[in-house]
């Protein structure tokens, strides 16, 4: 299994592709299975 060198995360911006879930909660927070997103690039 290789090792994920490079990630994407959509962080600027308002987020509104993805309301209604980013209206209470901010992109980079949203959780991707188990985890905020901001948590598996840190």
């Amino acid at each position: 299994m290789n090792k994920i060198k490079k990630a994407v995360l959509p962080v600027a911006g308002l987020g509104t592709r993805f309301l209604p879930a980013s209206k209470a909660t901010p992109k980079e927070m949203l959780p991707i299975i188990d985890k905020p997103l901001v948590q598996y690039a840190v």
